[in-house]
């Protein structure tokens, strides 16, 4: 197993390839994570991991350029997870999704390779013909699987809810109603009338 690129982040925000002996930009930290080379980020000087941050930066900067991926909906979604139940099972939940895709293509572009060969054109393009010709159907397709994965993620929110519920019932909580028990005192007050 080879040894992960160590990258240094100094004070004035240089990052340093230790691997090279040469100052690097995000540019090409961005290169390392296209072509899949293992690296890790640290501060010069308290030895801290920043690669999660640096990771960030470059999507802040894509998301920043000209086609950016995220919605403004998605992004306000993601934000709402945050401080949730839920938030450690919508990472695993996305990042799932996210290797079910570049499955999916990389088994179509070795597909490809099989039938055209290593370096025809149509072979490379395959990938980008398939979204534009199948882009309808594909769309289609992934929209009834996020419609379930939808509901299944409704449900489990739904077990999680009804089981803290469970869990915390027997505990009697000061001036605490649970949900569909009559509120002390509420019997007494009339409606108003309007």
């Amino acid at each position: 197993m080879t040894q992960l690129r160590l990258i240094k982040k100094y004070p004035n925000r240089r990052l340093y390839d230790t691997r090279t002996s040469s100052y690097i930009t995000l540019a090409d930290v961005k290169e390392l994570v296209v072509t899949q080379e293992g690296f890790q980020v640290v501060d010069a000087k308290t030895g801290e991991d920043l690669t999660r941050s640096i990771l960030l930066q470059i999507i802040l900067e894509e998301e920043s350029g000209g086609a950016p991926m995220f919605t403004v909906d998605l992004l306000s979604q993601m934000i709402r997870f945050y401080g949730n139940a839920m938030q450690g099972m919508m990472g695993k939940y996305l990042e799932n999704n996210i290797h079910a895709f570049t499955d999916l293509q990389a088994k179509l572009q070795e597909h490809a390779k099989s039938i055209y060969g290593e370096n025809n054109p149509m072979s490379r393009d395959l990938w980008t013909q398939f979204l534009n010709f199948q882009g309808p159907a594909l769309h289609s397709m992934m929209g009834a699987y996020i419609d379930q994965s939808k509901k299944m993620f409704s449900q489990m929110q739904e077990q999680v809810e009804s089981q803290t519920r469970n869990l915390f019932s027997g505990f009697q909580f000061p001036n605490f109603t649970p949900p569909g028990q009559p509120v002390p005192g509420d019997q007494d007050k009339t409606p108003p009338k309007g």
